[in-house]
């Protein structure tokens, strides 16, 4: 059966508890790894990587959310449940707003147990039959960048939002673009919009749509990019320039899924995936008033960091086979100084930079 396939890591101080819960998994097909502590589960997550982790939350030493923590960092898109018989309202939405996929308090049904982890593992799990040309667009030989690609397609499979991260010019559209093909939604519209881009006062109707009149200039009623992408994806680019007046109202489109355009007094439901970019430091804007951290955890359910370009320098080195090379060793009469100028040229700055060895 493929649900045998299917590897979970287990992660309790309570050896009793631990045993029991093996157990039940293991009874329902799973295969189970142990750990008695958040070390060792670590751990054991670097020798076998698993689909899903399950773990308590209060323990000696690392507890749960450090656990946590650490496994975002390395794979944002693997889900991680917490148990615990400490549970409060507050620690459920703290954990639920950093990215955990779920939170049950002890002493739990069994049979909620068994459903939470199977609704995390089909979530997570990549749809058979995905065309690879999901990633054409994104040309690449770093292992990092494979790394992250991977998550990607992950990621793609449910409709978790998702910050992207990275510098100007390392491909974050791309990769937003890439997670939508890979996705149930692929062929729905995929919308993209920059955020610094458009004054503060459009945005609101640019994103919402607006009614006759509302507004000097408004003559017809007009629909926003949240109903152009209905069933589709919203791609919001540079979203830590968005005005913080404005982020409260996409931060309830986001709860609520729905939205209003200006000058309307209805709500419009609507049924879109969010994905979003920024190459700011979201960190330091919440510090500084800025960006509200309640959008940050409800964007960021699993947060994606493109490596710099000079981190994946593998990528933009020339190399044979491409049609400037063909070309370029048929003509040129520099020969050997030639090809080792091209072997080691790379795009410093921008992967939309050309590449000087190669132009002259």
């Amino acid at each position: 059966m493929e649900q045998k396939q299917k590897r979970i890591l287990l992660i309790d101080d309570d050896k009793d508890l631990l045993h029991l819960i093996s157990m039940r998994l293991g009874a329902a097909g799973y295969a189970v790894t142990t750990a008695e502590s958040g070390q060792a589960g670590l751990a054991a997550m670097a020798a076998s990587p698993p689909q899903l982790v399950v773990t308590d939350l209060r323990m000696e030493g690392m507890d749960g959310l450090a656990v946590f923590d650490a496994i975002h960092r390395e794979a944002p898109a693997l889900p991680v449940v917490i148990l615990t018989a400490h549970g409060t309202i507050p620690e459920a939405v703290a954990a639920t707003r950093r990215g955990v996929f779920g939170f049950l308090t002890k002493p739990f049904d069994p049979k909620v147990l068994l459903e939470t982890v199977a609704e995390a593992l089909r979530l997570s799990g990549m749809p058979s039959g995905v065309d690879e040309r999901w990633r054409t667009e994104i040309v690449t030989r770093s292992p990092s960048m494979e790394s992250l690609l991977a998550q990607a397609k992950r990621v793609a499979a449910s409709d978790a939002t998702v910050c992207i991260l990275g510098a100007s010019g390392t491909g974050k559209e791309l990769l937003a673009r890439a997670i939508h093909r890979a996705s149930r939604r692929a062929d729905a519209p995929f919308v993209a919009v920059n955020c610094s881009a458009i004054p503060e006062g459009l945005l609101e109707s640019e994103l919402f749509g607006h009614k006759k009149g509302s507004f000097t200039g408004a003559v017809q009623d007009r629909r926003g990019l949240f109903q152009a992408a209905e069933g589709g994806t919203l791609f919001l680019d540079e979203i830590g320039d968005m005005p913080l007046a404005l982020q409260v109202k996409l931060l309830r489109a986001l709860e609520e899924r729905v939205v209003r355009p200006v000058g309307s007094n209805e709500s419009v439901p609507v049924d879109v995936r969010v994905l979003s970019a920024t190459h700011r430091k979201l960190e330091e804007r919440i510090a500084a008033g800025e960006f509200r951290e309640d959008l940050f955890y409800r964007l960021g359910v699993v947060k994606l960091a493109l490596p710099s370009l000079a981190e994946r320098r593998e990528t933009y080195r020339c190399s044979p086979g491409t049609s400037w090379w063909r070309s370029r060793s048929a003509t040129t009469a520099r020969g050997s100084l030639s090809r080792r100028r091209r072997w080691n040229c790379w795009w410093p700055r921008s992967g939309r930079a050309t590449c000087a060895s190669c132009s002259t």
